[in-house]
């Protein structure tokens, strides 16, 4: 079928090695993948690059894709895909990551749906994109500059509308743990030292054209107007922290912040957030006082206002300004959300200290500008746990040691940070070559006991990649953790579950959803497991692809509930069909939108088994730590008040997932049956003449 919108049509290839510049249809090669994010991602790697390739050869690809609903003021629709083998997982196999901002929408503007990215250039450059006039330029001047500088100069020339995505010293040094920025507070965390590999400083566009919508204009305001009546706040939280007179419930955890006492502090003149009652539209963007969910009510006095990506309205990037800040030498001024501010967690600051904002601005200026990325919390739980059982001090010689500014690092001073940071993006010493290869390389390097680096408090999970909401959701949150070869990256779960609504309301929508209310627990008392969690764990991770290859985010989709109690709390899992029919005039229903979907994931799942080279996945991929089966206090598991596992369960767990995926049980591999019902026979063959199909 022929698209009438969201696809501008043109794929763009970009060889450093030769200088070639070329392009390529997009739904003619990718339209069985979603025509962008992951789905093209995914099919470049296994069309393109051979099994036993490294993340810094020429031969790998580096993919950057939005997809269909970029730039057309879908909701959320503001992200890109960055895919290709993964620098800081111990065997490098397939990881995506993911940058919001304007980046995306640009890159439509100007007439591409993704960049495919191979080669090496013979020197430092980068790509400038003014609409269908693409060029390889010579970045010498801006190589071993921050990501600030090198984005400052590239507007300079391009003018200051252009998009940038560029990496910092870290990505230069062929530090694994550094990512690719945008915005100078948007990144996508591990592939900046896969530019680094191939020359690539950075990619600037500049795009003056439109994308077109097939829906009639009426239909399709009425169609955005619906999907912000179903809005909750950040992480799709639809109940507010304090009680509201427009609430039923609340929720001290909850991201939807906003009351008459939380205020834009540093605005001039300060504006309140209210209490921002759902039929408001013109409120979504108060609801979420990010810094004070961040940092605690402190917070209030140095916020500026709100800010985010292309399309959205919930606006969960906090503007601090800070001026004691700049006593450390770097702009008062800071933008970022949620762990982008893992320069107070480095140390040991608590929630509504000055202090504690000063590093968070330190370490997000230093962070951001070398380029350096936190693998969701490990690098500095790990560099805690090394430094307190001693592998520090027994690993490092006794001058390099002493180098090392310990007296600020357990006295709080920020200027530790500083220091680490540098260390790290520079690779200096023995200290920061460790730190740079990541955890899993670390713990390889140093022979590291299992005690001090898979335990409760790094929450380490294998292949150097760390826990991501495992526990709290039983076996849903367990099984998505055995999938990637990163941190699962995937909210879907977390969106539903940790909601704000009481459980009962939960069983309910669980129930229209997946067939049954068992699909779901309370997040302290879970019982064993069943199909209906089976189907929930699926449904995750086909919709985590769809939404990296829609776009639309992560963060917020998909909207199984919402803030209306007069729909029962119901929101809409139709919502990304509804918004892929109309912008691209394609009719495509909820279901066949998650066939396709999972199709991706499948490719996804594939392409680690052939990067592993594995005939048992199940058993050398699908893995979960000793420290999810132990409970520090002795509980044992379905006992209410714990988040313990059972090793039996998990395994019935994995028996009942495989199922439900079309996978051969023993090995967790897809048989030829399924592979050949998602139009993948050709990978079902090739797997098969590598000995990796199961009989």
């Amino acid at each position: 079928m022929k698209s009438n919108g969201g696809f501008v049509g043109k794929v763009l290839r970009v060889d450093l090695s030769s200088g070639k510049i070329s392009s390529e249809d997009t739904l003619k090669k990718y339209q069985d993948f979603l025509g962008g994010g992951t789905g093209i991602g995914y099919k470049v790697l296994w069309d393109e690059v051979p099994a036993g390739t490294k993340a810094w050869d020429p031969e790998n690809r580096i993919v950057f894709a939005c997809g269909a609903l970029a730039g057309t003021g879908a909701l959320t629709s503001g992200r890109t895909a960055i895919t290709s083998l993964w620098p800081p997982h111990a065997q490098e196999l397939v990881g995506s990551g993911h940058m919001g901002g304007h980046f995306a929408p640009e890159l439509k503007f100007a007439g591409w749906d993704a960049i495919i990215i191979q080669g090496k250039a013979p020197k430092p450059s980068w790509l400038c994109i003014q609409d269908d006039k693409v060029s390889i330029k010579d970045a010498s001047h801006i190589w071993g500059n921050g990501i600030y500088r090198a984005t400052a100069e590239i507007c300079a020339e391009m003018g200051a509308t252009a998009q940038v995505a560029a990496i910092g010293q870290a990505g230069e040094n062929l530090v694994r743990m550094s990512n690719i920025m945008t915005g100078n507070s948007h990144s996508a965390g591990g592939h900046g030292s896969v530019m680094g590999s191939k020359n690539l400083k950075a990619i600037g566009i500049v795009g003056t054209g439109s994308v077109r919508i097939a829906e009639d204009k009426k239909k399709y305001k009425e169609l955005i107007d619906y999907i912000l009546s179903l809005a909750g706040a950040n992480n799709q939280w639809v109940v507010p922290t304090t009680p509201q007179p427009w609430a039923e419930f609340s929720d001290p955890k909850s991201r939807w912040t906003a009351n008459n006492k939380v205020y834009w502090g540093a605005a001039n003149p300060p504006v309140k957030t209210g209490t921002c009652d759902p039929k408001d539209r013109h409120s979504i963007a108060m609801r979420t006082q990010k810094a004070v969910f961040d940092f605690g009510e402190i917070a209030s006095d140095y916020t500026v206002r709100m800010d985010g990506c292309h399309s959205c309205p919930i606006r969960c990037h906090e503007v601090i300004k800070v001026p004691s800040a700049e006593k450390y030498g770097v702009s008062s001024m800071a933008t970022n959300t949620c762990l982008g501010w893992w320069g107070k967690r480095i140390l040991n600051f608590k929630k509504n200290t000055l202090e504690g904002m000063e590093a968070a601005v330190l370490g997000k200026h230093m962070t951001d500008d070398l380029g350096l990325w936190d693998n969701y919390c490990l690098i500095y739980k790990l560099l805690r746990s090394l430094y307190e059982k001693g592998v520090l001090k027994e690993k490092l010689s006794e001058e390099e040691y002493k180098s090392i500014p310990w007296d600020k690092y357990e006295n709080n001073d920020p200027e530790f940070i500083r220091d680490f940071c540098q260390r790290v993006a520079y690779k200096t010493g023995e200290f920061g070559e460790a730190m740079a290869e990541g955890s899993a390389r670390l713990i390889e390097r140093w022979d590291v006991p299992e005690e001090v680096y898979s335990n409760h408090s790094t929450g380490y999970v294998k292949h150097g990649h760390p826990k991501h909401h495992l526990l709290g959701l039983g076996q849903v949150g367990a099984l998505i953790n055995t999938q990637y070869n990163r941190d699962s990256q995937c909210h879907s779960q977390v969106n539903f579950v940790s909601g704000g609504l009481p459980l009962d309301i939960q069983k309910k929508l669980a129930e229209d959803v997946f067939g049954s209310g068992d699909a779901v627990d309370s997040t302290s008392h879970y019982t064993p497991m069943n199909k209906y969690k089976a189907r929930f764990t699926k449904w995750c991770l086909v919709r985590k692809e769809l939404h990296d290859s829609l776009p639309v985010c992560a963060w917020m989709f998909p909207w199984v509930t919402s803030p209306l109690k007069e729909r029962g709390y119901k929101g809409d899992t139709a919502i990304e069909s509804k918004l892929y029919s109309a912008i691209t005039g394609i009719k495509t229903s909820e279901a066949e939108l998650d066939f396709t979907a999972e199709r991706i994931f499948t490719m996804h799942r594939v392409l680690t088994i052939r990067g592993m080279g594995s005939k048992n996945p199940r058993k050398e991929h699908d893995t979960l730590p000793d420290w999810v089966f132990h409970d520090d206090k002795g509980m044992k598991p379905f006992e209410a008040g714990t988040q313990v596992l059972d090793r039996a369960d998990i395994e019935t767990a994995l028996d009942m997932f495989y199922e439900e995926m079309g996978w051969d049980k023993e090995t967790g591999i897809p048989t030829r049956k399924t592979l050949q019902k998602f139009g993948l026979g050709y990978v079902a063959d090739e797997l098969e003449k590598e000995g990796l199909l199961p009989a």
